[in-house]
C-alpha cells in the first residue's frame, strides 16, 4: 500500500492555509535576482493606442536540447503538466494527491477525507506548461525563472526560486518554446485604431474581474471584480494571472488569438471562451497592454518580534510549524518509501542535504554540506540569527520583492511563515531547544 507517504505529505497542509515548507541547499545563493522591468507607460492616454514595446530584455537564444535535460533535471514534471517528460508518480507529485482528494479519488477513510477537503487549500492548482511557445515570450520565461514573482495573486503557491543560472534559464525558456503552433488566421499585431476606453468598458461588461486581478492601475486600486461563483470558478480564479503582467508575457497577436479562443492555444484550458468579436478582442488588449500602471509601492517584510519570556518547548514547535510547514520536503525518508523530501533525500534540482524536520533527533542531526560534513541548523549567520530562523526570515523578504542571493527563503514557493511563528522557533532555539 502506498498511501503512508502521501499522508506524510498531507500533514504540511491540512491544518493550515499559510503554506508548506521548500528545499533547502548549503550553497542557497543561486542567480542574482533579475533586474525589475519598467513600466510602460502611454505618453498622451488617450483612447487610441498601440501596444507598447516588449518590457523584457533581449536574452541569448539557448539550446532546446539542454533545456529539456533541466526540465528533468528539475523536476518540473512534479508540479506542471505539459513539460513534455511523464508526470511524476503521486507520490512524488506536489499536487496530484491533493487534487484526487478534492475529487474524492482518494482511498482513504470518510472522515479522514472529510476533515482534509475542509482544510485542503493549498497546492490544488497549477498551471500547465503545454502550448507555452504559443502564449508566452521566451525573454519573459526566461526572465521569470531566474526571478519568480506572484504572478497569480489568488493562486497559493508561486514558482519558487530554484538554484538556476542565467545560461540554464535560457535553455529552459528555450524548450519551452520550440514549438509554435502556425494559426491560419493570425491577428493583426498593432492595435492602431483599437479603443482602451471601449476595451475597458467590455471588459467589465463581460466579467473578466471575476478571475483576473489588475493591479496598480492609476488612479484605481483595481478594476472592480464581479463577484464571482466560487464552487464554479475556483480554479480558474486561482490560475488566473494579474492582468498588469500581460504586456511583459505575451505579443500583442497572441494575447488577441487568446482572447477570442483560449481553448484552441491550450487544449484544456480554465480560461473560458467568451463571445467577443474580433474588434472587441483588440479593444481588451489595447485596455490590457496600454492602462497607466502606477509606480510599485514600496513593500515591507514584517516587523521581527523580540524573544517569548513563556517556556517554548519541541511540542508546540513541532504542532504549529515543523508538522505544518516543514515536514512537507523535509520529511521522514523510512516513512516515506525512502523519499524525504526535496530537502532532505534531494529533488528540484537541489542536492540531498539530509535535513530531516520530522523528528525532534532528525531536526538536531542539522544538514550535510558541500564537502558532505554536518552542519547545524542552530548556527548563527553573521546578522545573529540561526540558520533556520534566517531562511524563515529570508522569505518574508522575498515576498517583500527583496530576495537575497546567499539565502533561499523558506518554504519555497509558498506564503511565508507569519511573525508570531519564527517569534516561536527563535525563542525556542534561544531557551536551548527543550524538548
Amino acid at each position: 500500500m502506498r498511501a503512508r507517504p502521501l499522508l506524510a505529505a498531507l500533514v504540511a497542509l491540512v491544518a493550515l492555509a499559510s503554506g508548506a515548507a521548500g528545499c533547502t541547499s548549503e550553497d542557497a545563493r543561486g542567480p542574482a535576482p533579475a533586474a525589475p522591468s519598467r513600466e510602460w507607460q502611454p505618453r498622451d492616454g488617450g483612447a487610441e493606442t498601440t501596444a507598447p514595446p516588449s518590457l523584457v530584455a533581449a536574452a541569448p537564444a539557448g539550446d532546446p536540447a539542454r533545456g529539456e535535460r533541466l526540465v528533468a533535471e528539475f523536476q518540473c514534471n512534479r508540479c506542471h503538466d505539459g513539460t513534455g517528460h511523464a508526470p511524476a508518480a503521486r507520490d512524488a507529485h506536489c499536487v496530484q494527491c491533493h487534487q484526487d482528494i478534492a475529487a474524492g479519488r482518494f482511498q482513504a477513510p470518510a472522515a479522514a477525507m472529510k476533515r482534509w477537503n475542509e482544510n485542503l487549500v493549498q497546492l490544488r492548482d497549477v498551471p500547465s506548461l503545454a502550448a507555452a511557445g504559443d502564449r508566452l515570450r521566451r525573454d519573459w520565461i526566461r526572465g521569470f525563472l531566474l526571478s519568480p514573482h506572484d504572478l497569480r495573486p489568488r493562486l497559493h503557491a508561486t514558482m519558487p526560486r530554484l538554484a538556476i543560472g542565467p545560461e540554464q534559464a535560457s535553455d529552459i525558456a528555450a524548450y519551452l518554446t520550440r514549438e509554435r503552433r502556425e494559426r491560419r488566421e493570425r491577428p493583426i499585431a498593432s492595435l492602431e485604431g483599437a479603443s482602451a476606453a471601449r476595451g475597458r468598458a467590455i471588459y467589465e461588461a463581460k466579467g473578466c474581474g471575476t478571475c483576473h486581478a489588475f493591479t496598480r492601475m492609476a488612479g484605481v486600486t483595481a478594476v472592480a471584480p464581479v463577484k464571482a461563483m466560487e464552487k464554479e470558478t475556483r480554479a480558474a480564479i486561482a490560475l488566473a494571472p494579474d492582468l498588469r503582467h500581460a504586456r511583459d508575457r505575451m505579443e500583442t497577436a497572441d494575447l488577441v488569438a487568446w482572447l477570442l479562443d483560449p481553448g484552441a492555444i491550450k487544449p484544456g484550458t480554465p480560461m473560458p471562451q467568451v463571445p467577443m468579436s474580433p474588434a472587441e478582442a483588440r479593444d481588451i488588449a489595447a485596455f490590457v497592454v496600454t492602462a497607466e500602471l502606477a509606480p510599485q509601492a514600496p513593500r515591507s517584510a514584517p516587523e521581527r518580534l523580540p524573544l517569548l519570556s513563556r517556556r517554548v518547548t519541541y511540542g508546540e514547535v513541532a504542532r504549529r510549524v515543523f508538522r505544518l510547514t516543514c515536514r512537507h520536503c523535509h520529511s521522514e525518508p523510512d516513512y516515506a518509501l525512502g523519499d524525504g523530501g526535496p530537502g532532505n533525500t534531494g529533488g528540484f534540482g537541489f542536492k540531498p542535504r539530509g535535513l530531516n524536520l520530522a523528528t525532534y533527533e532528525g531536526i538536531a542531526a542539522g544538514y550535510v554540506d558541500d564537502q558532505g560534513e554536518r552542519r547545524s541548523v542552530f548556527s548563527r549567520g553573521p546578522d545573529g540569527a540561526p540558520r533556520l530562523v534566517a531562511a524563515l526570515l529570508a522569505r518574508q523578504a522575498e515576498e517583500a520583492g527583496r530576495a537575497d542571493p546567499a539565502v533561499r527563503g523558506m518554504p519555497l514557493g509558498l506564503p511565508a511563515v507569519g511573525p508570531e511563528e519564527i517569534q516561536l522557533v527563535e525563542s525556542w532555539i534561544a531557551q536551548g531547544r527543550p524538548q
